[in-house]
């Protein structure tokens, strides 16, 4: 169970450092329209087709992208499982913190409330 959990932090780790690029992200934001090649994903961006490459070759290694050959053309795709486990990351981390600061409100509430008494 550890071992899993250790490979899942890892996906995470790949998953968030492959979308702390901006351009990565505009890739990803592009390809949930549908598939592109990777010449429509370097269209709005300022970099060359070898650098769209590298960087679509990034989202591929961590699991967000799919990519397959289709004659000359590379085409791109999202892989909804990928950001399906890293949007349950964040959102049991969301539900965590929400847990702790209902909490906080709930004590500084019966503070206020003890002292108001005279």
């Amino acid at each position: 169970m550890l071992k899993c959990m250790l490979d899942q932090m890892i996906d995470l780790d790949r998953t968030f450092q492959a979308l702390a690029d901006k351009s990565r992200r505009c890739m990803v934001e592009r390809l949930t329209l549908g598939p592109a090649s990777v010449s429509e994903l370097a269209e709005p961006l300022a970099m060359s087709l070898a650098a769209v490459l590298q960087h679509v070759q990034v989202l591929e290694a961590c699991g967000v992208v799919k990519t397959k050959k289709v004659g000359r053309t590379r085409m791109c795709q999202i892989e909804p499982a990928a950001m399906t486990a890293t949007e349950q990351w964040i959102t049991d981390r969301r539900r965590a913190w929400e847990a702790r600061l209902d909490r906080l409100g709930d004590l500084l509430h019966d503070v206020a409330t003890t002292e108001e008494k005279p």
